[in-house]
């Protein structure tokens, strides 16, 4: 039984088969994977903002889309993956508020999920699976052995993608 490595929000954190990186309660924020299916190692960001090129001084990486996935993938290369096998998958980038009017706050989930895809295209990582959008919240689990990313949603189940 490998260790089950909670990642938290605004998080990342790598692993190893047999280990599971998880994180919870995913809304308008990413979950992204990074994995290895030879070395099985992997890796996931939980984070909560597309771009963090608005702010001067971003202190915490693993926040936003930009610099967090980024950041994971070094982490990964560090480990022993080998960037041309990486695949990626995500989850999360709800609209968990339902918003009038054209307030940007309300498709940060929108934004989220296409600022994964932009990255991914310029990194050349393929990605490979999603579950993004709609309104509700999900806990995602990684599994460092298979490659599967677990997806679990009050009311709704639990998938594998």
């Amino acid at each position: 039984m490998g260790e089950i490595i909670k990642v938290g929000m605004a998080d990342l954190k790598v692993g190893r088969a047999p280990d599971t990186l998880t994180t919870l309660g995913l809304g308008s924020c990413i979950g992204l994977t990074l994995y290895d299916p030879v070395t099985k190692i992997g890796g996931l960001v939980h984070y909560m903002l597309p771009d963090s090129t608005k702010l001067k001084n971003n202190t915490n990486i693993a926040k936003f889309g930009d610099t967090g996935i980024r950041e994971l993938l070094r982490q990964v290369i560090t480990l022993g993956a080998n960037q041309r096998r990486l695949v990626s998958k995500i989850a999360g980038g709800a609209c968990m508020f339902e918003m009038t009017g054209l307030s940007s706050v309300g498709h940060v989930g929108e934004r989220n999920a296409e600022a994964a895809k932009t990255i991914l295209r310029e990194l050349r990582i393929p990605l490979i699976a999603e579950d993004t959008g709609l309104n509700y919240g999900r806990t995602v689990e990684l599994s460092c052995a298979t490659g599967d990313f677990l997806i679990k949603s009050v009311g709704k189940g639990s998938k594998i993608i």
